[in-house]
């Protein structure tokens, strides 16, 4: 029987398949209820937004969200209140008049800067000796209570993780917001504006480098160099530079988010083509770009666009280093260490298979070698039925619409604030905006780009697929695809925006793409795509 997709609670669920396709494990699935829990509500009470927070369901292993009302979130729909009671409230009730202080306080105190400053002072020199003193524990090695306790560490790590990621994207969405929405109410074009951000964020590039010299050494060596063991005994540079490559990404999951992705370490063959593919990052234009949009404003507006510009570019890195540092690496490390405990119950018979041990629950997960976990076919079952349920096509929507009021009911500061991460979600293309034309969206870069389609569903099935460039073809990227673009010859998305991570890292890359172009899925697989930047538009050339 199939399964039914029933409303998790009252309101409207929008489905989320941009970081977890579908068929999430059950650990994944607590790390981000914990993760939306506290961090979303976490840093909307301190920047003032008007919504109690972010609520996540999993409805048949797929990630379902709905904005939470800041009153009321309990209740079904209903009709709202006649505009004159709204505002009444908004200014009278308690929690309003808080959200509405601590909105003004944004805008005035930039709280963005203070969590930058503890970012690059603490929290991410912390982030990384915390996984490196985990990295350097000898999974193998351990005996079963040692093991057992370094898994129990894991899990605890990771879900304070999960909430610190959620908590740091608020603070880094603000800057980019309010300067985009300054942007556009000064009249200027949003993509220019946002390709003044390009050259923000030098980890998104970092990594090329090593890639790029390893080519070098690569085409530079006499003898044929097939794959990653023989180029790294090929001198002594080499094996330096891929030692050094591993050590800090190998244990980073790079084909998705979730346990049952793999990691970098364990795609050999994906690096190589990463070698033989890589190129210095373009030299971006970005000053010029700016330069440009302040010969449009007056200069009152140009002492404003400077300092939002400032901002937005001063957290651009933050948030491409948060994802690797807080999910990516911590996910890597449970990932091998429960495979590692998988394959021991696997030889004594307490599992079918290591990875069905990615099936446990969290509490299951801190008791594994006690005898306590469900039979050997039940853990067989349950990775069927996960397996089973990815293959569904579920609904976008679920439940009812719930009715939102009109942002002239509020305080100005929540006002304001509303209308900025409006903006932001509409160029991050998270506002189910389909009005587009069919194959058409935003173009990323200049010329025209003709390859084969790799029409792909994940970055696993995109690695395991795609070649040196072919075109990469899927719904959204997220960084699990940061390996496959880079052996991209150019990207085709049929949703997100020019502020999404496929427009954010094709434009650092230099690789030609198109985002947003709705009915791109539809692209037969195989066939010959001319990807036309500079227009916008994606076209089949033959099947």
């Amino acid at each position: 029987m199939v399964p039914s997709f029933d409303p998790p609670g009252p309101g409207a669920w929008a489905i989320d398949r941009s970081h977890y396709p579908g068929g999430v494990t059950p650990v994944s699935q607590w790390l981000l209820k914990q993760g939306f829990l506290h961090g979303f509500s976490r840093v909307f009470e301190e920047l003032g937004t008007p919504a109690e927070g972010i609520d996540i369901a999993f409805v048949n292993g797929f990630m379902y969200t709905r904005l939470r009302p800041l009153v009321g979130a309990d209740n079904k729909p209903r009709k709202l209140p006649p505009v004159p009671v709204l505002k009444l409230v908004s200014r009278l009730h308690p929690t309003f008049r808080k959200r509405a202080a601590a909105a003004a306080a944004t805008l005035r105190d930039r709280p963005w800067l203070e969590v930058l400053k503890r970012w690059d002072n603490e929290l991410k020199p912390d982030l990384i000796a915390t996984n490196q003193r985990f990295q350097a524990f000898d999974v193998d090695a351990a005996n079963d209570v040692e093991l057992q306790s370094h898994i129990s560490a894991l899990l605890d790590q990771s879900r304070n993780n999960f909430v610190l990621h959620f908590w740091l994207h608020g603070h880094d969405l603000g800057p980019i917001a309010r300067y985009l929405h300054a942007a556009l109410g000064w009249g200027l074009n949003a993509n220019e504006a946002i390709a003044a951000l390009a050259g923000a964020s030098p980890s998104t590039a970092k990594p090329m480098q090593t890639l790029c010299e390893l080519r070098t050494l690569l085409e530079a060596d006499p003898q044929p160099i097939t794959n990653l063991a023989e180029l790294r005994a090929s001198s002594e540079r080499a094996g330096e530079l891929i030692d050094a490559y591993l050590a800090e990404r190998g244990l980073i999951l790079a084909t998705g988010y979730d346990l049952d992705s793999r990691t970098l370490g364990e795609l050999p063959e994906a690096i190589m083509s990463s070698i033989r593919s890589a190129a210095p990052a373009p030299e971006h234009d970005a000053e010029a770009i700016a330069d440009s949009l302040r010969g449009q404003l007056t200069s009152a507006e140009t002492a404003h666009f400077d300092d939002y510009l400032g901002d937005a570019r001063s957290v651009m890195d933050m948030r491409d280093d948060n994802g690797p540092l807080t999910i990516e690496w911590p996910v890597g490390l449970l990932r091998r260490a429960l495979l590692a405990a998988g394959h021991r119950l696997h030889e004594r018979g307490a599992l079918n298979a290591a990875e069905h041990l990615f099936e446990v629950a969290p509490h299951e997960a801190h008791a594994l070698f006690n005898g306590s976990l469900p039979l050997a076919e039940a853990m067989a079952g349950r990775a069927e039925q996960r397996i089973a349920h990815a293959q569904l096509d579920p609904p976008a929507m679920l439940g009812e619409p719930e009715p939102a009021p009109p942002l002239s009911v509020l305080p100005p500061a929540l006002a304001d604030l509303t209308e900025m991460i409006q903006v932001a979600m509409s160029y991050f293309g998270m506002d189910g905006d389909d009005s587009s034309e069919p194959m058409a969206g935003a173009g990323i870069g200049n010329g025209r780009y003709v390859g084969t389609a790799r029409v792909s569903s994940s970055a696993d099935d995109a690695l395991d697929r795609l070649e040196p460039g072919d075109v990469l073809v899927v719904r959204a990227t997220s960084p699990a695809f940061n390996v496959v673009l880079a052996i991209a010859g150019a990207v085709v998305t049929s949703d997100g925006g020019v502020l999404s991570h496929a427009a954010v890292l094709s434009r650092e890359l230099g690789i030609p793409a198109v985002i947003g172009a709705r009915g791109a899925l539809d692209i037969v697989d195989g066939s010959t795509v001319e990807v036309d930047a500079q227009a916008g538009i994606v076209r089949v050339v033959n099947v």
